[in-house]
């Protein structure tokens, strides 16, 4: 810590070190409890001090803006305010480290000639995130008074989400509610985990219901009050549930025939699931621009449908897997 550092604001103090970042991003990651002071979680009025010891995990930046590549996209709903796209598996929605391209940014750029630049140059029309292996709903905006106000009414808690998950287990209750602080894990920064909040937990709410039962499994629906960062897959696997082939929060990175069967069953090892099986539904929001509802769904993904048909078809057939 240089001296003339002393004194000033640990998000100056950021911003000057690191100034390929802007403030507004120094800001998000101390909001996020990326930086540490001492150890310690901080806020973005803490003032430096000699000898503090800051610790600080920045996402990566792009060298250029993402290059088109013709990627095809399954388009729910469009006009000229904004996309609703059906993200498939596996998809990464904006370049970042190890994944530079074939990313939703990528597509894109191909299939759109003005997108909004309010979330930065590696990131047009980007107004929210899914993870990479969660599938469904995704909103882009096209200009950036789209994006202000979509993103005005994510954080005004005005955009309304469900989202369907299988999980390991069945859970007691046929609805019922998960209100954990959730922050970065304290040794795994690829991860998030329940946090208090003077650990840098931020406020965190999921409602479920259990839609259908199997022996072992469940189907159940998924209904965010906030939106942090893995949210519903650490928040299930919070009360004994996690997705199934969450290999993040539950461990495992399939679901087999044998995980219904049992091990001697025959095609034990033939692979159902093979990522985590969550997937954003429906959606619900008033239009940007016209302040119409729009409320839309998407369909499961063909590997959720068919591990719901195996489910369906052995119910009750096999001893299910421990949660």
């Amino acid at each position: 810590m240089k001296a003339r550092m002393v004194g000033k604001r640990i998000d100056a103090y950021l911003a000057s070190r690191f100034p390929d970042y802007s403030r507004s991003v120094i800001q998000k990651v101390i909001d996020a409890g990326a930086v540490l002071i001492n150890g310690q979680p901080t806020k973005a009025s803490y003032r430096v001090r000699l000898d503090d010891q800051v610790r600080v995990w920045l996402p990566e930046l792009a060298d250029d803006a993402p290059a088109p590549e013709e990627i095809p996209l399954e388009v729910v709903y469009e006009d000229e305010a904004l996309t609703v796209i059906n993200k498939p598996p596996g998809m990464v929605v904006h370049p970042a480290k190890g994944h530079w391209s074939g990313t939703l940014v990528n597509a894109l750029q191909f299939h759109y000639d003005t997108l909004s630049t309010a979330a930065g140059e590696s990131r047009p029309g980007i107004v929210h995130r899914l993870d990479r292996d969660t599938t469904g709903l995704l909103i882009v905006a096209k200009d950036d008074l789209t994006h202000r106000r979509l993103a005005l009414q994510f954080e005004q808690r005005m955009i309304h989400k469900q989202y369907l998950a299988l999980v390991a287990g069945v859970p007691q209750r046929d609805s019922d509610y998960i209100e954990r602080t959730i922050g970065f894990h304290p040794t795994n920064r690829e991860k998030m985990a329940i946090r208090l909040p003077e650990d840098g937990g931020k406020e965190a709410v999921t409602f479920y219901e259990v839609l259908e039962r199997f022996r072992g499994f469940a189907l159940v629906r998924c209904t965010p009050a906030t939106g942090r960062t893995h949210q519903i897959r650490v928040h299930l696997a919070h009360i004994g549930h996690p997705i199934l082939a969450d290999k993040t929060y539950s461990g495992r990175d399939r679901l087999t025939v044998g995980d219904l069967l049992g091990p001697d069953a025959p095609d034990a090892d033939t692979v159902l699931l093979d990522r985590q099986a969550l997937h954003a539904h429906a959606l619900r929001l008033d239009h940007p621009l016209t302040g119409r509802e729009l409320s839309l769904t998407a369909p499961l993904p063909h590997d959720m449908v068919n591990a719901l048909a195996a489910l369906r078809t052995h119910r009750g057939a096999g001893p299910g897997p421990n949660p």
